[in-house]
């Protein structure tokens, strides 16, 4: 997202950089053109002085600036009032393609960051939900082995010395472990106390009975379907957290992400807003100063008309 945006402020940048050196060289062109214009208006000045001093005899009342000149040839101030004109006109036309342009970008930009965002927030909340669903797994698998076989908490503990991320869901692992306690602790001695009063033993010897009937049977076969059924059961468990975990992590950031993004984006939206602003009034500015020259400029041409036909008669 920080790449999107870096790449649209320094093209951004570029482009009015370069605007800026084409305005430049339009503002060197017009000032070279000016000091031509003012040459000419100073040697202008200088023959109507001449004028001035041979219309003294017929009147005198006549000042320097009422003298008529050629109504092809224009003045500083006709010259200003062009250059205004212009520059009015192509500021104007600026700011509308900032507008418009500006706003399409961002929109571009901002719909490829939320959809990055969202593809990212995916991938981590399934990144997130896959760690939640191995310790889920491991959690669960000792729980129901404890719970279920009623195994005392040093073997508890050796138990959960060897369950891992790689081992929670291998049923032949766990059975065997089962199985070494059923040995250690001599359950299937008759003899022993431990047969009936060891709640491990008794609950193993009594799964026995149950499936075997009075004739006995095999401690391998009840440990073995117990394991299963309690693997099966953290597994259902496992997956289960793991999808809850990942919709909450790819809501959370999602939601962050989509928030960095409407600001950022609200914040361009504004920047545009400004320049825009900005350059609507600027052009405001050379209008007003172009009606003001156009109107000096109309008058003292409809005075310069009235002293032409006057000397005319």
């Amino acid at each position: 997202m920080k790449e999107v945006m870096q790449q649209f402020e320094d093209r951004t940048s570029q482009r009015f950089h370069e605007y800026d050196e084409r305005m430049k060289t339009t503002r060197q062109k017009c000032k070279d053109k000016c000091d031509k214009e003012i040459q000419k208006i100073i040697l202008k000045d200088k023959l109507e002085k001449e004028l001035m001093d041979k219309f003294a005899t017929l009147q005198t009342d006549i000042q320097s600036d009422s003298i008529p000149t050629c109504v092809c040839e224009k003045s500083l101030a006709d010259k200003t009032e062009k250059f205004c004109h212009n520059c009015g006109y192509g500021l104007g036309s600026v700011a509308p393609s900032i507008g418009l342009l500006g706003g399409p970008g961002i929109y571009g930009w901002k719909t490829a960051a939320l959809a990055a965002a969202t593809k990212d927030a995916i991938t981590k909340g399934l990144a997130a939900g896959e760690a939640a669903r191995i310790k889920e797994g491991i959690n669960a698998v000792i729980a129901g082995i404890k719970s279920t076989f009623k195994i005392e908490e040093s073997s508890v503990r050796t138990l959960e010395s060897i369950i891992n991320t790689n081992t929670y869901t291998d049923v032949t692992l766990i059975r065997g472990f089962i199985q070494a306690e059923y040995s250690r602790l001599r359950c299937g001695d008759i003899g022993c106390s431990c047969f009936y009063k060891n709640p491990f033993c008794k609950f193993v010897n009594e799964g026995i009975v149950a499936i075997s009937g009075s004739n006995g049977g095999s401690p391998e076969d009840i440990i073995e379907t117990i394991v299963e059924e309690v693997v099966e059961g953290a597994k259902v468990a496992a997956k289960a957290k793991a999808t809850q975990v990942a919709a909450t992590e790819k809501l959370a950031i999602e939601t962050a992400q989509k928030g960095a993004i409407e600001a950022a984006s609200t914040e361009l939206y504004t920047t545009i807003a400004y320049s825009i602003t900005a350059i609507l009034i600027i052009v405001l500015i050379m209008v007003i100063i172009y009606k003001i020259l156009r109107y000096r400029r109309k008058k003292k041409m409809k005075k310069k008309l009235q002293y032409i036909k006057l000397l005319k008669e």
